[in-house]
């Protein structure tokens, strides 16, 4: 416990003296959050309470990109070995990399939800200890896909490649970049079978739907099984030496880690919740932006209603 404790506080120090860590990690997430709310939100608190799901997701998701990056670094440059001659384990460093990164990236999550309530008048958050689940749950098992793609990669360029190669799709077909209600229903099919998706949709019912945790609790699962399948691997896989490689065939290992979102997808194809939900929370959104418009209008008529002004004028 005491190495692992050492760790984590090292590897948040050197994130913190790091600047691309300062870009990625709080100014693009903040970036994202001022370009939904103020550009594509318009600044209607019912559409950003709608968009913040998403946004936030983006952040926890991002968490797979710099620890894998990091780790194949710290590998390359001979660092993984230092660490190799003391009592840290495998283990040690893999789980100090996790609790590194969670910490890093609460405090950006709690300034997003603070700006949206403050800033652009989000009436309610929805279930504050849902959204807290879910972004805790979501940055560890993504941050635990980092670990993999490090320990199934030998050099930068190839996990620059395989980072790309799952981002897009992530980010695209899971509702964090395009409403999930617009994609055709070819695309939210396949979505189904993207972790990305259930964490998109998780959020949104918490924020949006005020769902507690008994009701996500399909989302808060099959994340955590996914945390666990990944963290698994990358330890089995996990490299100290820039000189040991793995070979092809390990690599094939890490479709296990997709089981529970390939049967989850099917059971979702057949009965279809997580489509009619979405359908049933983009309404709902529809509904209370259609009665705001309404009501500000109302109240504009009301404004410059003539009788009203010659009412309001003294009698001589």
């Amino acid at each position: 416990m005491t190495n692992l404790l050492t760790l984590t506080r090292m590897r948040v120090r050197l994130a913190l003296r790091n600047k691309m860590f300062f870009f990625f990690s709080i100014v693009m997430p903040l970036g994202f959050f001022f370009l939904y709310a103020g550009v594509f939100a318009k600044g209607i608190p019912q559409v950003v309470a709608y968009l913040l799901g998403p946004v936030l997701a983006l952040n926890v998701m991002g968490s797979f990109w710099g620890l894998s990056a990091t780790l194949v670094t710290f590998r390359e440059q001979g660092i993984l070995r230092r660490f190799h001659v003391t009592p840290a384990t495998a283990t040690d460093m893999l789980v100090s990399s996790i609790l590194a990164n969670y910490a890093l990236t609460l405090p950006t999550v709690l300034v997003e939800l603070i700006l949206a309530r403050f800033l652009f008048h989000v009436p309610g958050l929805g279930d504050l200890f849902s959204v807290f689940l879910l972004v805790s749950i979501g940055t560890v098992s993504f941050g635990s896909l980092g670990l993999v793609i490090a320990s199934v990669t030998n050099t930068m360029q190839e996990t620059q490649v395989l980072n790309q190669l799952l981002w897009l799709p992530l980010i695209f077909l899971s509702g964090a970049t395009i409403p999930f209600t617009s994609l055709s229903k070819t695309v939210q099919h396949i979505a189904l079978f993207l972790p990305a998706t259930y964490l998109v949709h998780g959020l949104k019912n918490a924020i949006v739907n005020s769902f507690g945790p008994e009701k996500i609790l399909l989302s808060l699962g099959s994340l955590s099984i996914w945390f666990v399948l990944t963290l698994f691997l990358s330890s089995q896989l996990f490299r100290w030496e820039p000189e040991a490689k793995i070979g092809r065939r390990a690599k094939l290992y890490v479709a296990a880690t997709a089981i529970p979102f390939i049967l989850l997808g099917v059971w979702e194809a057949r009965y279809g919740r997580v489509i009619a939900e979405e359908k049933m929370t983009m309404q709902r959104v529809d509904d209370s932006e259609k009665s705001d418009t309404q009501e500000k209008s109302k109240d504009k008529q009301q404004s410059t209603d003539p009788s009203r002004l010659d009412q309001s004028k003294p009698h001589q």
